[in-house]
């Protein structure tokens, strides 16, 4: 492959992650960018995409690349200023800041998935516009293989249908992504892109987004709004299993944006059953006594909630194939280089907030490799394939372990978790030397790869076998005598 000719690159897949990679590029000296996206436009509102990211120090690797983190501040509420309201049935309110971790680290941002976008779509409009070309309304459909190439084909309401060439194919295009079935068609024999899926407490679980009003009111009483920058937590009167629901809603820094409510709870939860909008408006009427739900969701949201599909958080899952090429073998022709970036490579439930982190770390690195070989993707894919791997295949156990169990779905597991969290946090700090904290504290560490994060933990966890192990033979012992 001609590493002097960076030019020709197709990326399948609209989302942060794809324009992301496209304004690395083009930052890089590529040329002939082209982003398929299925969606109407960048900043196209999905209620049951409404939902908010929280960009730490490892996604913003990637928006210090890109001079764009000071961008994001502005749209942004800092991890530093979060406080969270947690309203009881009762109507009973607690607030406290959350803590952090290490006030030394990089704040992490919060803001809402379409300001990220529109961000990322701004800053390709203002200076890149020549360079990258983002056709929206337009499926990938099928990815032919060709003896020395991969042709791509789509469909477009608007363009009708169009190929594609490209000497570098990115796929960006999420779980169900077209570009890593057809590598897992392509390489049938060594089931390199094959999913390899991972049990979690939290897999399954069936998300919807609310929209409410903003700044809504939090009680009949005059004045008494919500706070944009706050996060809340609203629990419900129901304490049965199939019937209790809670509402979250992350903060907004723009005070005149709609909010979104989170409700996450079981598959077979009695409000997935209900099946028109007079049942679901009864249910939050019944649910939250202590809100008044009619000043805050309007009929015509309670009839698009009831009649939305919402989510499922999906099982932890990778595939251990990342880079591919293809016409390597012709030194005359371009061939085509292809990666996986993102959730078409990694995917998994929200638990510890690493999902557009990773896809934004997994581009920083490429840059990185890229750099290194000066854009010769014949030495640059192999190497991100060696180098991000392993800490692919951390990052899946680490969502197994570190938070799973926040939802509530289990009362008893949740109190041993906090049990194990607090043990680990004590020891840690009595004997740094030994102990490390919490994965899910590590994790707030952008400084630490995956692969070490999971090293320190299962340490840990080591130590804490044989201490337990330990006490258990002295209690034996004395009580035997």
């Amino acid at each position: 492959m001609n590493n002097l000719d960076r030019s020709n690159v197709t990326i399948v897949g609209g989302g942060p992650a794809g324009l992301g990679v496209a304004l690395m590029l083009a930052q890089r000296g590529w040329t002939g960018i082209t982003v398929l996206e299925k969606r109407q436009t960048a900043n196209y509102y999905e209620p049951d995409k409404s939902f908010s990211y929280q960009i730490d120090g490892r996604g913003q690797k990637l928006t210090d690349l890109l001079s764009l983190t000071t961008k994001l501040a502005d749209l942004s509420v800092l991890s530093t200023d979060f406080y969270f309201t947690l309203i009881q049935k009762s109507g009973k309110r607690q607030t406290r800041k959350l803590p952090i971790a290490d006030p030394n680290r990089k704040p992490g941002y919060w803001l809402p998935r379409a300001a990220l976008m529109e961000l990322l779509y701004q800053e390709i409009e203002r200076d890149w516009r020549s360079v990258i070309e983002i056709l929206f309304n337009t499926e990938c459909v099928e990815i032919q293989q060709h003896p020395e190439h991969l042709e791509v084909i789509t469909q477009s309401s608007e363009r009708g249908r169009l190929t594609f060439n490209p000497k570098l194919l990115i796929g960006c295009d999420g779980l169900n992504s077209i570009v890593r079935q057809t590598l897992t068609k392509i390489e049938d024999r060594s089931h390199s892109f094959e999913i390899q899926q991972f049990p979690s407490p939290s897999s399954g679980l069936k998300y919807k987004v609310l929209t409410l009003s903003p700044q809504f009111p939090l009680s009949e009483r005059a004045g008494d709004l919500s706070q944009s920058t706050m996060a809340y937590g609203i629990r419900s009167i129901f304490k049965k299993r199939k019937k209790a629901i809670s509402l979250g809603l992350l903060p907004f820094k723009n005070p005149e944006q709609p909010r979104t409510a989170n409700i996450i709870t079981y598959p077979d939860s009695e409000i997935w059953q209900l099946k028109t909008p007079a049942e679901v408006e009864q249910f939050l009427k019944q649910a939250f006594p202590q809100i008044p739900i009619d000043k805050i969701i309007t009929p015509e949201e309670i009839a698009r909630f009831t009649f939305s599909k919402g989510g499922t958080f999906p099982i932890p899952q990778y595939c251990s194939g990342l880079t591919q090429l293809y016409g390597k073998s012709h030194p005359d022709r371009t061939g085509t280089a292809v990666i996986l970036l993102g959730d078409a490579a990694h995917c998994f439930p929200p638990d510890i907030g690493q999902g557009v982190n990773s896809a934004l770390e997994d581009i920083y690195i490429f840059h990185n490799i890229l750099a290194k070989t000066c854009d010769d993707l014949a030495r640059s894919l192999p190497s991100y394939q060696d180098l991000r791997q392993p800490d692919i295949q951390a990052l899946i156990r680490l969502v197994q372990i570190s938070y799973p169990w926040q939802y509530n779905q289990d009362p008893l597991q949740k109190k041993i978790w906090g049990v194990n969290f607090l043990i680990r946090l004590g020891l840690s700090r009595l004997l740094p030397f030994m102990f490390s904290p919490h994965s899910i504290m590590l994790i707030q560490n952008h400084e630490l790869s995956y692969s070490e994060i999971l090293a320190k933990s299962d340490r840990t966890t080591q130590l804490l076998s044989i201490l337990g192990g330990a006490i258990v033979l002295i209690l034996i012992t004395v009580f035997s005598v």
